[in-house]
């Protein structure tokens, strides 16, 4: 059985999709790169997606 999952990005991301794709998986949040998406994505549980988006909204 294939699964497909809906990826988003933001509204700000422009025609060149010049961002990051987000995708709520299975206990986990997808996230890959919006001109690359078939390279694959990061999974992440809540707490550590949380913890990543912190930090670059930060700019860490």
């Amino acid at each position: 059985m294939t699964t497909t999952h809906v990826w988003r990005k933001s509204s700000h991301s422009g025609a060149e999709n010049l961002c990051v794709e987000l995708a709520a998986l299975p206990a986990r949040l997808g996230i890959r790169d919006g001109k690359n998406p078939e390279r694959g994505h990061l999974a992440l549980s809540g707490r550590r997606a949380a913890s990543f988006l912190a930090r670059v909204k930060s700019g860490y």
